[in-house]
């Protein structure tokens, strides 16, 4: 497709690349969603702590899932995707730090997951098992926390979200999440890239339009769709077309958003809006780190000195921090 026809499409801007959530609606269906395409942000995150490459798969799937709900809502502060499961891969912690920033870490165990490897069991809902996933938004210490917690019973981040949409605010969702490796020649090793698509059905309902995701950025919003609901055509053929998108070209580096949703949608109609960027970034400092060693007790500050020193070092970029006890 030229890029003519993008312009006809409506695209008056050059075409976002990677590290970005495009916004987008489609009038004629009654649905809008979001389009997220990873690269450098989630390579760094991977490769700093050299997950095995399930666990990175894995991992990516969360870290992608987090970008498309934590840019669709509208506060400031933090949300934050966390499981706690059986399955080999016992955590998963990914922070959206608005109103750009990516972090995240997963733990696992070694001689669980080379027993699933050997058996051929790597799919996200083996390395998960069952447990909880818990999505919270954090507006800062001056505002309550809000928290929806869905169960984990041997289903993957795909089918989880749909479960969460559902039992949360009710409003019918499709959420398609990939995660692949690509090699590029002069490159020393392949490289992650991940993409997502979060599509949801915002009919007319009672002269209003169903709220957006949770609260519509407003909390204390119980306001959700009809329970009633009955899937129309429109939702129908928006999920349809959805569902030929191959994990290949949602990963594929060579297709923007733009163009992802132009063969999707060209026939309907499709807006795109400006794109939001997304950077890996950690949060931790000296400071913070100080103040949390500041919040133990006296005696459990002396059980964190090793060689005269209380060493911490972050989960989510593996910066050491080193400090005196005799400081505190």
């Amino acid at each position: 497709m030229s890029e003519t026809s993008l312009e006809q499409f409506g695209l008056d801007r050059p075409e976002s690349g990677d590290d970005v959530v495009v916004p987008f609606t489609l009038d004629s269906l009654d649905s809008r969603g979001r389009v997220v395409r990873l690269g450098d942000a989630l390579d760094v995150i991977i490769n700093r702590h050299g997950y095995p490459e399930p666990v990175a798969r894995l991992l990516g799937e969360a870290i992608t899932l987090t970008a498309l709900i934590g840019t669709s809502l509208k506060f400031e502060g933090r949300f934050i995707l966390q499981s706690r499961t059986d399955g080999p891969v016992s955590l998963l912690v990914v922070d959206y730090d608005t109103p750009d920033g990516l972090r995240a870490y997963a733990r696992f165990d070694q001689d669980q997951l080379d027993a699933q490897v050997a058996e051929g069991k790597t799919k996200p809902e083996d390395l998960l098992g069952k447990g909880i996933l818990a999505l919270t938004v954090d507006q800062g210490v001056h505002m309550d926390r809000y928290q929806g917690i869905v169960a984990l019973e041997g289903e993957g981040l795909e089918e989880v979200a749909h479960t969460y949409f559902q039992q949360s605010e009710q409003i019918p969702t499709r959420v398609r999440l990939a995660v692949a490796e690509y090699s590029e020649r002069g490159q020393p090793r392949p490289s992650w890239r991940a993409g997502g698509v979060l599509l949801q059905h915002l009919p007319e309902h009672g002269g209003q339009t169903m709220p957006d995701l949770p609260g519509d950025g407003d909390f204390e919003n119980e306001a959700t769709a009809d329970p009633n609901f009955v899937e129309d055509d429109h939702w129908t053929e928006a999920k349809a077309l959805l569902d030929t998108l191959s994990d290949a070209e949602l990963a594929d580096p060579e297709l923007s958003s733009e163009r992802l949703l132009f063969r999707l949608y060209h026939e309907t109609g499709v807006r795109v809006f400006e794109p939001q960027i997304l950077v890996e970034r950690c949060t931790c400092s000296a400071e913070r780190v100080e103040q949390m060693i500041n919040d133990f007790t006296p005696e459990e500050r002396e059980d964190m000195v090793v060689d005269g020193e209380i060493e911490v070092v972050c989960e989510f970029c593996s910066t050491h921090y080193s400090f005196n006890p005799n400081q505190f």
